[in-house]
């Protein structure tokens, strides 16, 4: 849930412009709730409506911002994540065995994650987090996180600058439809793994021997 009220990002764009739509991004995609895509376009419409802010460095400092947030969502999560799971992890009820499944499914399946996860709400803000945590391998990840990056905030700042207040009502459905796949990719997920959780981690084991790396 996002901590700031509607309010609140009016103030910050107003009194700080671009290091506010950089700081809110960055944070956000390091893994705190805060309402980046908001600010984006918020700030898009400001510029567009008032043009005291310019809108190519608007959308240069959210690219950045994303790009840059997610990688210290992914290193911390690489770093912190997976050692506190390895130690831990049992107690609620992720063992070895699946938390080396965790990994083999970001194998197959990270990159998408990270892209999309980017348009998504949900994800946003956990993806990187999360990719670190099943140690996504980092080149893989850095390339999926810049190209998403790019396109969020491109398409996410121009639109709204183009289009006035009249995006919100395309982003919103648009937001809740992604919302409502991941939602139910996830029970489906979760539905296929409890049937097939036994072969899936003889082919984790397989991709993967040996003892977790820490």
């Amino acid at each position: 849930m996002a901590i700031l009220s509607n309010f609140q990002i009016t103030d910050l764009i107003a009194h700080y412009g671009y290091f506010a739509i950089f700081g809110v991004i960055l944070l956000e995609s390091a893994g705190l709730p805060l309402p980046g895509e908001t600010i984006l376009l918020s700030t898009a419409v400001y510029a567009g409506s008032t043009g005291q802010l310019d809108i190519r460095l608007i959308v240069g400092a959210a690219m950045v911002a994303a790009i840059l947030g997610d990688n210290i969502g992914y290193w911390a999560g690489r770093c912190f994540g997976l050692p506190l799971l390895v130690r831990y992890g049992h107690k609620i009820g992720l063992d070895h065995g699946r938390l080396k499944l965790g990994q083999y499914l970001f194998q197959k399946h990270g990159g998408k994650i990270v892209f999309f996860g980017r348009f998504t709400a949900m994800l946003r803000a956990y993806a990187a987090v999360l990719a670190g945590v099943n140690r996504l391998d980092s080149r893989r990840f850095m390339f999926f996180n810049a190209v998403g990056g790019i396109a969020w905030a491109s398409l996410m700042g121009f639109g709204a600058y183009l289009c006035g207040r009249s995006i919100e009502h395309v982003v919103g459905p648009i937001g809740l439809t992604l919302l409502a796949l991941v939602i139910f990719g996830s029970v489906a997920l979760w539905r296929f793994m409890r049937r097939h959780e036994a072969r899936l981690l003889v082919a984790a084991e397989a991709a993967l021997p040996g003892p977790l790396v820490r």
